[in-house]
């Protein structure tokens, strides 16, 4: 079977995903526009090679409706032949784009294969795709009779399910901006960001290339004074042992961003001369509990590691999506992994979780660390709203 191989990976610095915040100000296609400009042109690619263009977006609605992909291809500058679909697989939309793109690429579909994704929370907020209308039938209602939870208590009944305290949950995402800030500091991620141009409203332009919702100077104590979000009569009636620990500081920020990944067969990048930074070892997807909802990364990553035959301690790092810091801790501990070696230059709770780009956006990042570090293989994994994770590993290769 061919190998599918990651040439380059880039990324936007997260900006607020509210009015005023740091890509406020640009309309969605345009921020991935750039972002795949970009992309080629680190590279010194021409444009006309890229076979598809598969990009991930959840809100597809108003500025990010009628295929953001195609739309950003164009607006790029790209040959119009140049094709490109826009997919949804909720949280994970742009790692399902990757899983995708190699798929493809194993099978002789595709030589030259970009995956990303954006979303501008600021302009599209979280929820505006059902336009307020009832996304699920009468079907679905029947079978989950007795209602299915919104994500944030879904979190709570992981914290209880996995005993986790509001003081492990607070010190979580405190590690969390103290490991990004470090990063960030060290100019860790200046390698995988593209500086983007955003008008100012005055008629001037300002470049963000900096992660706007990083605070170093996060303390447990301070996140101790935090409220809880998803408190709820009715589900504590259901289910009293929901402590109702998760609050906006153990949780992701609504945020705006772009990523994407060249990902090619591994001959036609030799055939370019382009130099393959890491080889698509494996992938998975599952579903699981939708009641719970968040915790399929669990057996998305016991599925992936059998499938790489591979085992826990051979992993060097680990990117769990910090959704909300019960994820990560409850899969950490249900699978015995070493937190040191977990979301190592912090988490979305530090870094945002702009929705469709954060599968490569964590991917890209993910990269960076393998080469800073030396270390051979990555996996990541995310959960997805609906009860749904992917998982994927890569395996850096050497200069």
């Amino acid at each position: 079977m061919r190998s599918a191989v990651i040439v380059d990976a880039v990324r936007t610095a997260v900006g607020k995903g509210k009015p005023g915040g740091a890509l406020s100000g640009l309309h969605p296609v345009d921020l991935y526009a750039t972002t795949l400009r970009a992309l080629v042109d680190r590279v010194g690619l021409d444009p006309a090679l890229v076979e598809d263009a598969i990009t991930g977006c959840v809100s597809q609605v108003g500025e990010q409706s009628v295929n953001l992909g195609r739309n950003a291809v164009l607006s790029a500058g790209f040959p119009a032949h140049v094709p490109a679909t826009t997919i949804d697989r909720q949280c994970g939309s742009s790692q399902q784009a990757v899983h995708f793109a190699a798929q493809g690429i194993m099978a002789g579909a595709y030589d030259v294969v970009i995956a990303g994704g954006a979303e501008l929370m600021s302009r599209v907020p979280l929820g505006s795709s059902s336009m307020g209308k009832a996304p699920r039938g009468s079907m679905y209602r029947e079978r989950f009779a007795d209602g299915l939870p919104n994500q944030g208590v879904a979190a709570e009944l992981i914290a209880a399910q996995w005993k986790l305290s509001r003081g492990e949950l607070d010190e979580f995402a405190a590690r969390s901006h103290h490991r990004a800030a470090k990063a960030q500091e060290a100019g860790s991620f200046a390698s995988e960001i593209v500086p983007i141009d955003v008008p100012d409203g005055s008629g001037g332009i300002v470049t963000h290339a900096v992660d706007e919702t990083v605070r170093g100077g996060t303390t447990v104590d301070a996140l101790a004074n935090l409220s809880a979000s998803f408190r709820d009569d009715a589900w504590s009636e259901r289910y009293p042992e929901i402590g109702w620990h998760i609050t906006p500081g153990n949780s992701s920020p609504l945020t705006d961003g772009a990523s994407a990944m060249l990902i090619m067969s591994e001959e036609r990048a030799a055939e370019l001369g382009l130099r393959a930074r890491a080889r698509i070892h494996a992938f998975s997807v599952v579903g699981d509990d939708p009641l719970l909802m968040l915790t399929g990364p669990i057996p998305a990553t016991r599925r992936v590691l059998e499938r790489a035959n591979l085992k826990i301690d051979d992993i060097d790092v680990f990117e769990v999506n910090e959704a909300f810091a019960s994820v990560p801790l409850a899969w950490a501990r249900e699978l015995g992994v070493d937190e040191d070696k977990l979301n190592p230059w912090g988490g979305a709770i530090a870094l945002g979780h702009p929705l469709g780009a954060s599968g490569t956006k964590l991917m890209t990042t993910m990269l960076s660390y393998l080469e800073f570090t030396g270390g051979r293989f990555g996996l990541q994994t995310m959960c997805e709203g609906g009860g749904m994770a992917n998982a994927t590993i890569i395996e850096r290769l050497p200069a």
